[in-house]
């Protein structure tokens, strides 16, 4: 599914990275959320394709989409 996308233990503490490189998924995905095109991770990053960016943004989409199975019920309303 993410052909992009390497998770290794032994390459930045096993975070997601762009596969190849040291670039981590969040750290894309966090220099989108603050402002940054793509046009300008491209200029900084040369090594990167267009299509190494929208992985990061899949790969953060997959992990949005987890379900999240609460042990406690939440606290309703007061």
């Amino acid at each position: 599914m993410f052909e992009r996308i390497s998770i290794n233990s032994e390459i930045y503490h096993g975070q997601a990275c762009i596969l190849g490189t040291r670039i981590p998924v969040h750290q894309i995905v966090g220099m989108l959320a603050n402002g940054d095109t793509i046009e300008e991770l491209l200029e900084e990053y040369p090594s990167l394709e267009r299509e190494d960016i929208l992985a990061c943004l899949e790969y953060a989409a997959s992990l949005a989409e987890e379900q999240v199975t609460f042990l406690e019920p939440l606290p309703g309303p007061a």
